[in-house]
Parts: structure tokens; C-alpha cells; sequence
């Protein structure tokens, strides 16, 4: 093959396998290798980490193998044996201890999203979600499909918690809402976001507008220093619009 074709194949390759990528990401957070890693005092070979995780020796081995090609893990070699440990990477994002830690989402996009994303063609044609299709809910309001548990209501908001702690600031210094001494977050989930804006801005208030279920949710399961400037409204004709963010 000519250089340009080579390029053109490569590429294919890499998107036609990009889910065994995602696979292998999810497969070492669900089963805890970056968790055991970070608590081991020093780095593990693979019949160790296999022995902890309850696991098999030749998938976990081809496992960790695979991270190291992902930069998920590193290696090195000491008396012919091969001993894994985290990278910055993992260490940072992947490591339930870290206050960064992304698993939350991760969790909901391998078990959920991941789902309805093989179900794309069928989408394509019906112009519709596939919740009925991956899940057997009815997806005529999506929102309904999205919590349609307790357990994934709160996965979804452990997960936006966990973007909001990385990417949050970010949106919020787009522009500046310092002038503004209340700000209302409409679908504002656990209130993730609303932290950030208390931090980012000392001077408003926030107020988070969602489903009755999410709010109670919120209350039970997520608190904040901030308490005293964030506060929970519910809205049972709230539809799930989602990440709209207004000032007032």
C-alpha cells in the first residue's frame, strides 16, 4: 500500500477498535486494578493482582498488559518479572481516593450509555433514543429513561458530580457572573455545579432547579460547606432540560 493508503487504513483500524479501548478502561475501573495499585505499598505483578482481585492469571495479565499500551499503567521489570503501577493519569482520575477521580461517569457510561450507543443505526432510522430498545423503558420522555431507577438516578449524579469537579470552573469563567447575586441552575442535578459557582463567586447565591425525585435525592445523598448559598427548589412540570444555565 502506498503511504496515504497506509494512513487511511490506520485510521480505519483505530476507529473500528476504538470500543475495545472503552472496554478495556471500564473492565480495569469495574473490577478495581487502579484502586488496588494505588493501595499497594510498592508495584504488583500480575499473580498478585490477580490473587486480590479474585481474578483469573492470564486475563488479568493480558489485562494489565493492554493498560500499559493505554498509559493506563506502567511496568518494570525487576529479576525477569513484570510489576505494574498507576500512572499520573490513573492516579489522578481513575483512583476512587483522589478528589478528581472520574469512575462515577465512567460507570454510567459503561453500563448505560455504552448500551444505547450499539443500538446508533436503529437510531438513526427511528430518529429516537433506544431506552426501550437497550432497556426495555419507554423512552417517551427521556428524563423518565435516565432515572429510571433510584440506583441510576444516583449514578447520574455521582457522575455529574465528578464532571463538574474537573470542568465546572471552566464553564463558569466563561463569563462573568459576578455582577449577578443570584444565580439559578435549571436542571442542577446534586448541585455540583452550584458548589463551583459559590467557590467561583463568593458574592451570589445559587438556587437549583429540578424533579421532585432529584431534589430529595440531592438532599439525602450530597451536603456542602455552602449550604447556607445553595438551596433546592423543586418543579414537577421540570421536563429535564438539561445543562441550561441562567442568571438572574
Amino acid at each position: 500500500m502506498t503511504c496515504p493508503e497506509e494512513q487511511a487504513y490506520r485510521l480505519l483500524t483505530e476507529y473500528s477498535n476504538g470500543f475495545m479501548v472503552s472496554q478495556v478502561l471500564f473492565a480495569a475501573c469495574e473490577l478495581g486494578v487502579f484502586d488496588l495499585l494505588a493501595e499497594a505499598p510498592e508495584p504488583l505483578g500480575a499473580a498478585a493482582v490477580a490473587a486480590r482481585l479474585g481474578t483469573s492469571s492470564c486475563g488479568t495479565e493480558l489485562l494489565l498488559d493492554t493498560c500499559v499500551s493505554l498509559k493506563l499503567l506502567q511496568v518494570q521489570t525487576r529479576r525477569g518479572k513484570a510489576l505494574y503501577q498507576n500512572t499520573e493519569l490513573s492516579s489522578t482520575y481513575l483512583v476512587r481516593a483522589s478528589p478528581k477521580c472520574q469512575g462515577n461517569m465512567l460507570r454510567y457510561l459503561a453500563r448505560t450509555t455504552y448500551l444505547c450507543w450499539g443500538h446508533l443505526a436503529q437510531a438513526v432510522r427511528d430518529g429516537k433514543n433506544q431506552y426501550l430498545e437497550a432497556f426495555g423503558v419507554p423512552s417517551d420522555e427521556l428524563f423518565s429513561a435516565i432515572y429510571r431507577s433510584e440506583g441510576e438516578r444516583l449514578q447520574v449524579m455521582r457522575g455529574l458530580q465528578d464532571i463538574w469537579s474537573i470542568s465546572g470552573r471552566h464553564v463558569l469563567a466563561a463569563f462573568d457572573l459576578s455582577p449577578f447575586p443570584l444565580i439559578c441552575d435549571i436542571g442542577g442535578c446534586s448541585g455540583a455545579l452550584a458548589k463551583e459557582c459559590t467557590s467561583l463567586y463568593p458574592g451570589c447565591r445559587v438556587t437549583v432547579f429540578d424533579i421532585p425525585e432529584v431534589v430529595q435525592m440531592a438532599k439525602k445523598h450530597f451536603s456542602f460547606l455552602e449550604e447556607a448559598r445553595i438551596s433546592f427548589r423543586e418543579d414537577a412540570q421540570y421536563s429535564g432540560i438539561e445543562c441550561i444555565h441562567t442568571a438572574v
